[in-house]
Parts: C-alpha cells; structure tokens; sequence
C-alpha cells in the first residue's frame, strides 16, 4: 500500500474582508481536493493539543504521527538536526532569525519591520551568519547558517527556560515587551544587541538597501529546546517512509525520525517554490519503494505571514494543480492500492498574520472511495460534516486502516 501527505502549510484562515467573509480556500480552485472532500473521509482534525504553542513544529509533529506532548522538546533542535548539528543532550539550541527592524538607535525602540529580512537568500545570510559567528561566537557558543532567514544557536552545557517571542507572531508591532527574558537572557540580548550594531553596515546590507531590499540588520532568537529522541518512523508505524520539504524544520523531524529526506532544486519555501519539482520527488521516492512519502509545501503559510492575499489563492491552486494531480495520477497508475491526505498543519489567517490554534480541514481519499457528498475542500464544509479527529498523531493510523 502506498500512502502520500500532501501538506500545504497554513492554508486555512478566517473570513476575509476583501473576499466578502470567505476564506482563500472558499475562493481558491482546487478540484482534486474537491474529490477527496467529496469522495474520501472529510472533517476536522485538531493538530495542536490544548495549551501548547500553534508552531509548525508541534502541528508538523502530530501529522508525521507523533504526539506533540510526549515527543516535542523544541522547534530549534529539530532544526539543528537538519544541520547536520550533533547535540548533547545538556545543549540548549535556539532557532535565529535574520531580520529587518526599523533602525532606531536602540534595540529596544525598534519595530518587527521583516520577520524574514526580505527572505534573504542563503548564500547572502551565510556570509552574515558566519561574519557574526566570527566576532561573537566562542567556546561553548557557536552560531550555525541554515537556510535563507533560519539559522540556529548552540549553547553547550547550558540551562533552558527562556521567555521568548517567534518574530512572525508581530510583524509591523514594536519589539518592546518581546525581547528575550529569563534564562539565558543576558547572554541572548548581548548577541541580538552586538548584532544590531554592526549588521547594519555589512556590504551584504548595503548592496541590499541599494536594491531596494529589507536589510537583515539584526538577529532573533526563539524556538529554544533540547535534542528531541523521536522513535524511528518505520519502528513506530511500519512504514519506509521519506519527506521532501524546503524547510529545515520539517527536514529535522523527518532526520530525527530516521526517514529520507529528499531536497528539491528551485524549492524555496516561498510561492514561487517548485510546486512541480516536489511532486516529481513524491512520485521518485515512491515508485523506488517507499510506503509513505510526506510533502510539505510553505507557500501558503508565508503568504499568510506577510499578508499576501492573492499569493496565497494563487500557492493552494498550484498545490491542487501542480502537487496533488501528479502524485494522485501515479497512485492511480502504480497498480497497489492507496490513500491519500490532504490537510494543512494549522491555520495562517491572513487577519493576525501568524498561526492559529483551531482545528483544520482533512481530506483522506483511498482507492475506490465513493462517498458522493455534494461538498467543497472548505475549512466550513469540513466542519458541516460531523467528521473529528480530536488527535491529529493518529491520522496515520486512519490513512493505514480503513475505518470509516
């Protein structure tokens, strides 16, 4: 049996002014997620558990089929993972943000101009990331490149419990009450401070600003936590199992999880991404004898962040057409029978520009399905049908089992 998750990240939202109280999914045209809602199992599926954070990491987790409370221990070791960072287990890591503020003289006067410095590219916040490892970094303390604007920070042997605030949760706000506090606190405001003073006037900053681009002329850490220990994913559920996604996060768990993960040319995470490019890895890694693939698309959620209303239409459509026909057209032709998922981890409501805790729209499809609901991949719809899945690590168990 073949199982495939096609993941679009934070497509779910809330009523839009601009689309006369209907949501991006409402307008969008995605007709095969229109098949599964109508022929498959279609509801709700609540993906982060009750108090805890609607991060990517806790959703993302309870997806792969793994329980948020038992098995999270952070964002930023699962992405140092996808570094290649090896942790003790007494390290303590925190997720960096390269970012654009607005330039007062202090820090602490600033506003959350750009979460993501104008999504840098990788190669320009590596120079900055290593220029600043240089000058700041020392024994015990070591800061690492990542991709684009994610970059994460080791400290050796040290405590964890700080207060900290994800960027993308105030775009356009002051940081002024959101700066590091707690444990750790000193020695995170001195980087972010260091880094506010020199960044500013890099040579990769300025060729920026002579561009036209958002400048990342400060640093920001959140995210913090420890090495995660994730049972192995064929160990857990049977399953050979990979994952293709641009981002380092997902790319972590799928490491820590002991499954493939496959990088695609031209992906981005943005929604100019290679919708195409990550089919054609979902249908590669499946047809050389994977049982399960996982594909995470970022598009929807970093339009959601910035406020991009047309963009985000535009990144579910292309999920629909570019995504979900390819890999549902090679189940179809592999002669085994299948299930498919489509679902995003949590809601990026273009309102708030950040995630949202509430449950979203699932839509299971397995060969033959027949249900023959007259119904729309809509976060309404889903929610008219009755179907819920209070515990979102146990969809795993629902795409290998019929049990509707």
């Amino acid at each position: 049996m073949k199982l495939a998750v096609i993941l679009g990240d934070g497509m779910a939202d809330w009523p839009v002014d601009e689309l006369g109280g209907k949501t991006p999914l409402d307008v969008a045209n995605h007709p095969y997620m229109d098949l599964f809602a109508r022929e498959g199992a279609f509801g709700l599926v609540k993906t982060v558990p009750d108090g805890m954070k609607p991060g990517s990491d806790t959703a993302n987790l309870s997806v792969f089929g793994y329980d948020p409370k038992r098995y999270y221990s952070g964002r930023s070791p699962l992405e140092a993972a996808s570094l290649g960072i090896e942790l003790a287990q007494t390290d303590a890591t925190y997720r960096c943000n390269l970012v654009t503020l607005s330039g007062e003289s202090d820090l602490a006067d600033t506003t959350m101009v750009d979460y993501s410095a104008g999504e840098i590219s990788t190669e320009e916040a590596r120079e900055l990331i290593l220029f600043l490892e240089q000058k700041l970094g020392s024994e015990g303390i070591r800061l690492y490149p990542g991709f684009s604007y994610r970059h994460c920070l080791v400290l050796n042997h040290a405590q964890t419990g700080a207060e900290l605030t994800p960027p993308h949760d105030f775009s356009g706000k002051p940081v002024s009450g959101r700066l590091p506090s707690g444990t750790n606190e000193s020695l995170l405001l001195h980087w972010m401070n260091e880094a506010y003073a020199v960044l500013k006037d890099h040579p990769v900053n300025k060729a920026r600003v002579a561009a036209g681009k958002n400048p990342a002329n400060a640093i920001w850490f959140w995210g913090e936590g420890r090495r995660p220990a994730l049972t192995p994913f064929l160990e857990k559920t049977g399953l050979k199992g990979a994952v293709i996604s641009a981002v380092d996060l997902i790319q972590g768990i799928g490491r820590c999880a002991e499954m493939e993960v496959v990088k695609v040319a031209g992906a981005t995470g943005t929604f100019e991404t290679n919708f195409a490019g990550k089919a054609a890895a979902a249908v590669d890694v499946l047809s050389r004898g994977a049982d399960y693939v996982y594909v995470h698309i970022e598009a929807a959620d970093e339009c959601g962040h910035h406020g991009q209303l047309k963009e985000k239409i535009y990144s579910i459509e292309q999920i629909d057409l570019q995504v979900i026909k390819p890999v549902l057209d090679y189940l179809e032709g592999c002669g085994e029978d299948y299930a498919i998922l489509v679902l995003p981890d949590h809601p990026t409501p273009l309102k708030i520009r950040t995630h949202s805790a509430e449950a979203v729209p699932f839509a299971l499809y397995r060969k033959g399905d027949h249900a023959g609901r007259m119904t729309r991949y809509t976060e309404a719809e889903a929610k008219a049908t009755g179907l819920y899945e209070p515990e979102g690590f146990r969809l795993v168990d629902r795409m290998k089992t019929r049990t509707e």
